[in-house]
């Protein structure tokens, strides 16, 4: 292949986090590309041609068919195809290029009061060339229609190599496509000829899918040519991107796309979440409900439900449900009249209540329908979260029927499951008549890999009894592509062959996709009836049954791609280099992958692990953020743990690992060590990146001052006030205000010294960490209680009491006792607050401007708003939070030479941008001793802690 701009792979890492997607399917590559223009495209199309091998589009990743498996070359364009090209207002249109995300599209279209309707569980990275390739609806299809109903052009690379523009075709322009003698001309000749051969229109009407049921993927979508002109007179112009969408990379390389966007929703909205004591009664709904003007309507069931009470992030999205119902009915209204909409939500309440199914209709509004929402979206992640071998499995989770026909098809769907012993999940686009409807299988025994093509089979055939379609929006791929002669016949099924022959006469682009697919249930992510590894670690994942079932849990849904653009801060080194190796889920499956198939003797001992979590930085943003919870930082401190066994750390891991010994030894001759010669050689020993700033070591005596600080009068309860390392060492006077501040608040406060063990943690040294922890809690279990809990200062230190010492404490009952009573100080203070022990008029009314950024771990173990509302104690305080993400500096990795500049790029996304757009009156706060060290040496400003900040202004 002639050299590319962009970057071709051939590595095992590579290979291995491409082979699998967000299906149940895995297929090694033979390689991955990423182009960097359209030369490089035709660069890889020419040799593929050359050497019979195939080319796999790939965007997000994120399909659940298996659209982007195969073993070829996946070309990657989400990396460098990423521009939006043009907007025109008047026309309502963008052109963009196939890595545009969705929801960042819509950033950008916002203040033109415009946005592209089409709207997935995964907006926040799905891609417009992902969404065109699938024909994506998602819960708005109802009111804006599906990405079919948009696409108004494609420019496209044929198998050929040539260039070609699909769009809209006047009688006069179609006419003159016949006449071209190239790829082009043959494939309008070829598909006129086709189509208006004999009786062809009226066997592909009578076999294709029921016209009114408008999201359906089944095979090409020819019978959406039949309605346009030159096949139908009084339809409207041809277009071949009505074929092109949903064609799953089959037929060419899409390199831009014209859309028809809308004008923005109205702005008033309500939902109403008809809760239901049955799925069947929720269908029953549906009909009726959908006679109102709904925005969305979509259902929810139980099982989904219980999945979202074990993730931190979605509790607080929980908040609408009343009961324990078996389904709940989202319904969206809106209008820019609030009366208006006021009796459009009183009209649909009184349907619902004459039809008599539903036990509750909550209305929601503003943010309330946002967290519901959120709820709902996240739910095929939290699928993911089913401990063990059994999951919800994606193969009849995307049929879809007409409404009139919904409560019929689910009562027979439901028989089928029964027969089955089947409790399935229902997910559904209600009001779109489509179901995500799931059999909990576990693909890992040859029973229920029989099982899952035996429920795909009979579920077919009842879909084909309705008129339906196996995929309303997810796509054919390999898990359904099979199952499309059944559902428009034979003679159809061979035409769509003929098609697919005449755009790609070599089959090189994705093969086994839509046509020819190989059987449904060979090439799955796992090999039925295995062996399975044993796996020996030190930090106990009983919780997952296991390390690997752990990293098992990834099923590929792809939030860890969402950018610093969107809410959170997973994942910090994705923002960064926008690289799939630098993703949660290509952690998680790197470490799948080796430790089933390795054959070495410690499975963990594999440069390429060593390489896919080198730019993890231990955020922990993954194990809340992600919908399955996915601790990417825990499954690093075991692999690097257990990598070191067969490769000794090095020095400068050993000095990073040991800093509060070394922090101990440096406070007995603090100038000394503080020095900059001593800065220096530091640096160069330990090569740390020469522009970093080496934090101070400091001595002090924690005891001393409480003694001074004392109060007389405790008219509060007892803490322990925690001296962790970080506090110790170099940190002192945030300590010394943390002492001061409680005692003025009243607080009997008693101190107690102990390092963390997060060094250790960070760098693997599992042992070492696991020691400090057993000593901690063993001292720890009879000094706290509620009545007397443990407050830290900082989050890294005092939250490990919360998350890994459960993983390796001895004494796991002490450890829960321990870590059920302790709390960041912010955590403590915010309680305190709510029970009317501190008060506002403790602290002065000075006016200030504050804004807070806070530690990666309190955002994923904890929550940002105790900070929140203890900066606003003072009354006069001017609070927000920085929407930053991760600093980027996470401990030692900012220090590192090596990751010196990702961890300057992750700040400069987000949090350097707003530090400096502060105005030099604005106080910085930020919690974490990392974060304020990455702030002064990102933007120069100074950043202080909330307990010093209050500390100043208490009276």
């Amino acid at each position: 292949m002639e050299e590319l701009e962009g970057t071709l792979f051939f590595d095992d890492l590579h290979k291995t986090i491409y082979a699998t997607d967000a299906s149940v399917y895995r297929l090694m590559p033979t390689a991955v590309a990423y182009p960097k223009n359209i030369n490089d495209i035709k660069k890889i199309i020419a040799f593929c041609n050359d050497y019979k091998l195939s080319i796999i589009p790939r965007t997000a990743g994120t399909s659940l068919a298996g659209q982007c498996v195969g073993d070829g070359i996946v070309v990657d364009v989400s990396k460098h195809f990423t521009e939006i090209l043009d907007i025109n207002e008047a026309e309502k249109t963008v052109i963009v290029q196939p890595g545009v995300i969705r929801d960042e599209l819509n950033l950008y279209l916002k203040p033109y009061n415009l946005f592209f309707g089409p709207n997935t569980s995964t907006s926040n990275r799905c891609m417009i060339g992902g969404m065109t390739g699938n024909n994506s609806s998602g819960t708005t299809s109802i009111k804006y229609g599906v990405t079919r109903d948009k696409v108004l052009e494609i420019e496209a690379i044929l198998s050929d190599g040539s260039e070609v523009v699909f769009k809209n075709l006047t009688a006069e322009e179609f006419k003159q496509k016949l006449e071209l003698k190239t790829l082009e001309g043959e494939i309008y000749r070829n598909l006129y000829e086709e189509l208006t051969a004999d009786g062809v229109a009226k066997r592909i009407k009578d076999n294709f899918p029921k016209p009114e049921i408008h999201r359906r993927n089944t095979g090409y979508a020819i019978d959406e040519l039949l309605r346009l002109q030159p096949f139908n007179k009084d339809g409207e112009v041809f277009n071949m991107c009505k074929l092109l969408t949903g064609s799953e990379g089959t037929l060419a390389f899409t390199t831009k796309i014209k859309v028809q966007l809308d004008t923005l929703m109205p702005t008033n909205a309500v939902m109403v979440a008809a809760h239901y004591k049955s799925v069947a009664d929720c269908c029953d709904a549906v009909y009726d409900a959908m006679q109102h003007d709904l925005f969305t309507c979509e259902m929810m069931d139980k099982v989904i439900l219980d999945c979202t009470k074990n993730n931190k992030s979605q509790l607080p999205n929980r908040f609408f449900i009343e009961g324990d119902p078996e389904a709940i009915l989202m319904m969206e209204l809106r209008d820019n009249d609030v009366n208006i909409l006021e009796e459009k939500r009183k009209a649909l309440i009184a349907t619902l209540d004459k039809k008599g199914l539903s036990y509750a209709n909550p209305s929601l509004y503003h943010t309330e329908i946002e967290q519901a929402a959120e709820l709902r979206k996240a739910g095929l992640g939290l699928l993911g979260n089913i401990v063990g071998d059994k999951k919800a499995v994606a193969c009849i989770e995307d049929t879809a029927v007409s409404i009139e026909d919904l409560s019929s098809y689910i009562s027979e769907f439901t028989q089928i499951m029964s027969g089955y012993n089947q409790n399935a999940v229902y997910y559904a686009h209600a009001g779109a008549g489509e179901l995500h409807l799931r059999p909990i299988l576990d693909l890992k025994k040859s029973e229920d890999v029989k099982l899952f093509r035996q429920i795909t089979t009979d579920v077919a055939h009842l879909v084909k009894k309705y008129g339906g379609s196996m995929s309303g929006e997810h796509g054919d791929g390999r898990v359904r592509a099979e199952f499309i002669e059944l559902m428009i016949g034979s003679e159809n099924y061979e035409l769509l062959k003929r098609v697919k022959k005449t755009f790609d006469p070599n089959n090189i682009f994705n093969p086994g996709k839509i046509v020819d697919s190989a059987p449904m249930d060979t090439s799955l992510r796992y090999q039925p009836d295995r062996k399975e590894p044993k796996v020996e670690t030190l930090l106990d994942f009983s919780d997952s049954l296991g390390i690997l079932r752990a990293a098992e849990k990834c099923n590929g849904s792809g939030d860890c791609r969402k950018t610093h653009l969107s809410n959170g801060a997973m994942c910090p080194s994705y923002h960064a280099t926008k690289n799939e190796k630098d993703t949660t889920r290509a952690r998680a499956n790197a470490l799948r992958e080796y430790l089933t198939t390795s054959e070495k003797e410690n499975k963990f001992n594999n440069k390429e692990l060593k390489e896919v979590f080198d730019l993890c930085v231990s955020c922990k943003a993954c194990s809340s953020e992600c919908p399955s919870n996915v601790d990417v930082a825990t499954l690093k401190a075991e692999f690097l743990y257990q990598y070191y066994k067969d490769n000794p750390p090095s020095i400068r891991d050993k000095a990073f690992a040991y800093n509060t010994q070394l922090s101990k030894l440096g406070s007995v001759f603090p100038l000394l060590t503080n020095s900059k010669f001593s800065s220096s050689i530091l640096k160069k020993v330990l090569n740390v990146a020469p522009k970093r700033t080496l934090p101070k070591i400091e001595s002090f005596n924690f005891d001393e001052q409480l003694e001074i600080s004392k109060n007389e009068f405790f008219a509060n309860k007892k803490i322990i006030l925690y001296i962790d390392e970080f506090t110790q060492y170099l940190d002192v006077s945030i300590g010394k205000d943390a002492i001061e501040l409680l005692t003025k608040l009243g607080y009997d406060v008693t101190l107690f010294y102990g390092e963390s063990g997060r060094s250790f943690l960070s760098k693997g040294f599992l042992k070492q960490a696991q020691k400090l922890a057993n000593v901690n809690i063993s001292k720890l279990e009879d000094l706290v209680s509620s009545d007397c809990p443990i407050i830290g200062i900082e989050p890294s230190a005092i939250l490990s009491f919360r998350d890994e010492y459960l993983r390796m404490v001895q004494n796991k009952e002490a450890a829960k006792k321990v870590a059920l009573n302790s709390f960041i100080i912010e955590e403590f203070l915010s309680d305190e607050i709510k029970k009317g022990n501190i008060t506002s008029s403790q602290f002065s009314s000075e006016e200030k401007t504050v804004k807070y950024h806070a530690h990666c771990h309190q955002k994923s173990q904890s929550n940002t708003k105790s900070t929140f509302d203890i900066l606003n104690l003072p009354s006069n305080f001017n609070v927000t939070m920085i929407n930053s993400g991760c600093c980027g500096m996470a401990g030692s990795f900012g220090y590192e030479k090596e990751h010196y500049e990702t961890s300057m790029a992750i700040g400069e996304l987000r949090l350097f941008p707003a530090v400096r757009k502060a105005a030099e009156s604005v106080i910085i706060v930020a919690n974490g001793t990392s974060c304020r060290h990455q702030i002064k040496d990102g933007t120069g400003r100074d950043a202080i802690h909330p307990v010093t900040l209050l500390n100043s202004f208490v009276l």
